[in-house]
């Protein structure tokens, strides 16, 4: 019964420690699109830093959510759901024609 019950917290501490992972992996994912979008040139100075606004915001959710050392199904919906709509929109604001 021990050894179930120490294989089962195994796992539910690697599966939260992946999905960790896999955020800050998106997390850098984006900044190197909105990079690419500054170098390039279809992003505007505006669009950058409004974009980077919205970064530094999911950042600092995520410090908050891990804080307690416990991240929570809601706070990583939560989360996630910030990481989607900034996905949008750097998608939205390098593929609306305006240049720098």
């Amino acid at each position: 019964m021990k050894v179930i019950g120490l294989f089962t917290t195994l796992v539910l501490l690697l599966t939260i420690s992946i999905t960790a992972c896999a955020q800050d992996a998106r997390s850098g994912v984006q900044h190197r699109r909105i990079a690419e979008g500054v170098r390039s040139g279809e992003l505007t100075r505006h669009e950058t830093r409004q974009l980077a606004r919205q970064q530094r915001r999911i950042n600092n959710e995520k410090r908050e959510a891990r804080a307690d050392g416990v991240v929570t199904a809601h706070e990583r919906r939560k989360i996630r759901r910030h990481e989607r709509r900034a996905n949008r929109n750097i998608h939205r604001k390098k593929h609306n024609r305006r240049e720098r």
